[in-house]
């Protein structure tokens, strides 16, 4: 289907309504998401004595790129935002990060999760009286889902590879009603869509929230990240910058489609995708693991918009692991103060995460192949932070020992300063469709689309911008539901 399916199942609906009647919620609506001014007054006020992780149905107004950045009774401000030095990045372009950590769970992937359920509670489609929330991830987006779920009072169940972090399966353990681990790592997303068949298969009350192919995904990124850009963008320019491009891991596709947006503001902007070296997918038609958590790979999202991207970047996950040890021990921090690196942006280097390392330098291969000056700005985000990944650098120190100035040393000249134009293609429009034609193998193949829905995604030109113009219609149902709960 082209658009989300809007249709209204009075019955379920009105469990839904006496659901969030008995639990005391209200939901945002994607206005309120973008622009926490129109928030309540009621609502800021509670949020004023709530931790931003806490269980509590008012952090659904939290899911915003606009959260104070503090860990309990923060209220709103501007859009979160770093700037990375060219002292750090090696590039003179101006390299802006958005900042997912100060989301509930602490990364942006909360948000993707509350674009697919919503839609589906709001309409009666999920009724969360009887029915389990399914989500299928490879780390962040099932503990968002998960996290959503408890706050709207409904059962989930959450599955991720058993390779991932452990910080990601303890916080799970409280949140979610049941996690299922499935084998591999990041790029091992098959096997999650197998585990989701074999769920269907069992006889349970269930719906499943596949990100990679829910365009309440595409949606979310596209009006409220998409949003946050732009606002971040007019507070950041001046009269001779120019806006070239955002860059992000192709992951699910959600993120990226805030290029989209950006797209239309800016025609001349690029969209770079990008992926893990050691499973070069869209680069190569290729295959393999990575250690990138978060942006599984082997296959290619049906909602990446493949049209509108105009690069595709491979990220060797050596680069990532090593930086994360760069920006975060003691020697490494050391080492990048000595090389004149701003001490207060030293101290925000842990906002990075993994996938957001990755992303910066996706962004900085990007200024370096358009060679890009001092008045270019490239956006890219940052999804999670390490506070996700500590238990990755105590696996490092035992792997590899203690890390010293010279590794420090090395690392910043290899893949900051030393980041080149390699394993990067610039697409040709038979090279945007031989990346859309791979989703054929995956969706059509394995996953029950048909051969009509892959033609028509390419050919049809109001495929994209009719999912984009849903918002309004969503949101009339967000407050109509709202409405009838009663509540304020």
């Amino acid at each position: 289907m082209t658009t989300i399916d809007l249709s209204v199942n009075k019955d379920r609906r009105k469990r839904a309504i006496q659901r969030a009647r008995e639990k005391n919620i209200v939901i945002p609506t994607y206005a309120q998401m973008k622009d926490p001014s129109k928030v309540p007054a009621k609502v800021k006020e509670d949020l004023s004595r709530t931790g931003l992780w806490d269980v509590a149905p008012r952090n659904l107004f939290r899911i915003t790129w606009h959260n104070q950045p503090q860990a309990s009774g923060g209220g709103f401000g501007g859009v979160n935002t770093l700037e990375l030095p060219s002292s750090l990045t090696g590039v003179p372009a101006r390299i802006v990060v958005l900042v997912g950590k100060w989301f509930p769970t602490g990364a942006h992937k909360v948000g993707a999760a509350f674009g697919c359920l919503v839609p589906r509670l709001v309409t009666g489609q999920f009724d969360p009286s009887t029915q389990k929330a399914v989500w299928p991830s490879t780390g962040n987006f099932c503990r968002g889902g998960a996290y959503d779920s408890a706050l709207l009072g409904c059962t989930s169940i959450a599955i991720l590879p058993e390779g991932m972090s452990k910080e990601r399966f303890e916080w799970l353990a409280s949140i979610a009603g049941e996690t299922i681990k499935t084998p591999g790592t990041e790029s091992n997303v098959k096997e999650i869509f197998d585990k989701c068949w074999e769920l269907r298969k069992s006889g349970q009350d269930l719906m499943i929230f596949n990100q990679f192919e829910e365009f309440g995904n595409y949606l979310w990124h596209y009006e409220v990240t998409g949003h946050a850009m732009e606002e971040a963008l007019k507070q950041l320019m001046g009269p001779k910058d120019r806006y070239r491009g955002m860059a992000s891991a192709t992951g699910s596709a959600g993120t990226i489609a805030s290029g989209d947006y950006m797209k239309q503001l800016f025609p001349d902007s690029k969209i770079v995708a990008s992926e893990a070296l050691q499973c070069p997918t869209l680069l190569e038609n290729g295959f393999g693991a990575h250690r990138i958590e978060g942006i599984g790979d082997k296959h290619v999202p049906w909602i990446h918009n493949s049209k509108n991207t105009d690069m595709v970047v491979a990220i060797d996950d050596n680069a990532v692991v090593n930086l994360s040890r760069l920006f975060n021990e003691p020697a490494g921090r050391k080492y990048l103060a000595e090389q004149g690196i701003p001490e207060a942006l030293i101290a925000q280097l842990d906002l990075l995460g993994f996938s957001g390392i990755s992303n910066v330098l996706s962004a900085i291969k990007f200024a370096k192949y358009y060679e890009l000056g001092e008045h270019d700005i490239v956006l890219t985000v940052l999804t999670d932070s390490m506070q996700l990944y500590q238990s990755r650098l105590q696996e490092m120190h035992v792997e590899s020992g203690a890390y010293t100035e010279k590794n420090a040393a090395a690392d910043f000249a290899r893949y900051l300063q030393g980041q080149s134009t390699d394993n990067l293609l610039e697409l040709r429009y038979t090279d945007r469709r031989r990346i859309h034609n791979l989703k054929y193998f995956t969706w059509v193949e394995q996953q029950g689309k048909t051969y009509a829905e892959i033609q028509d995604m390419w050919q049809a030109p109001d495929y994209w911008t009719d999912v984009q113009k849903q918002v309004p219609e969503i949101d009339a149902l967000i407050e109509e539901f709202n409405a009838e709960v009663g509540l304020k």
